[in-house]
């Protein structure tokens, strides 16, 4: 589905991402994990268009959309979750829910809203609220079903567990394999790195701009240096 290759990109004469290869395939939930400030976020904003590549090749679907814009590699399918939720918090569920198929599935709409609240039943409960309202895991819900409105042939989830309870974390990656499950592709984008690799297929350990380990997650769960710096052991 996705396939990346010498990706460079960075802000003003920062250089973040500094030559990176990755391949999500179909099915897949692929693993990107990693601290503060080694270039997840601008992985995802480069595969979403928000700011451009400098050098490599960005594949998705076979055709290349790393000199694309954001609407038309959202019209292709690659449908992106942002980091801190990024909800309308003044317009309803519902509203923040239709806004989702603005750019892609609009036809659908009524089959994708109600394929959403028998996802997420709180957000049914709730679909006339002020979406700043809820708490943080019924908001990172909401984020997740508006992506699921716009029909996404694969799905970037930039933080989904970020300032949640324990309970919701457990109960945030269930949901991801739910929909897995149902045949979403998924690229996992994360700093728990114990519960991501109990869900993902592959991981990439990125450090400093580049991937320091990949493999499966088995193999990236047991390799000495991940256990090191970031399990502790």
């Amino acid at each position: 589905m996705l396939e990346i290759s010498g990706l460079r990109a960075g802000y003003g004469a920062v250089e973040v991402l500094r030559g990176i290869d990755m391949v999500v395939g179909a099915g897949e939930i692929v693993a990107v994990l990693g601290a503060n400030g080694v270039g997840k976020t601008t992985l995802n904003k480069v595969l979403s268009g928000v700011i451009p590549a400098r050098e490599g090749e960005i594949v998705f679907d076979g055709k290349r959309i790393d000199r694309a814009q954001p609407d038309a590699i959202v019209d292709a399918g690659l449908i992106h979750v942002p980091e801190g939720r990024k909800i309308f918090p003044t317009m309803s569920v519902r509203e923040n829910l239709e806004l989702g198929s603005y750019r892609r599935g609009k036809p659908r709409r009524a089959r994708n809203l109600e394929r959403v609240f028998a996802t997420f039943p709180r957000l049914l409960e709730r679909s006339g609220q002020a979406a700043g309202t809820l708490s943080g895991g019924e908001q990172q819900m909401l984020a997740i079903g508006r992506g699921m409105m716009a029909e996404p042939r694969l799905l970037i989830l930039d933080e989904p567990s970020l300032g949640l309870s324990p309970l919701l974390v457990e109960e945030m990656f269930n949901l991801i394999l739910q929909l897995n499950a149902e045949g979403l592709p998924i690229l996992l984008v994360e700093q728990n790195v114990v519960q991501s690799l109990d869900i993902a297929s592959r991981a990439y350990i990125l450090e400093n701009g580049l991937f320091a380990l990949s493999g499966t997650a088995a193999e990236v769960r047991e390799d000495p240096e991940l256990r090191r710096a970031y399990l502790g052991m």
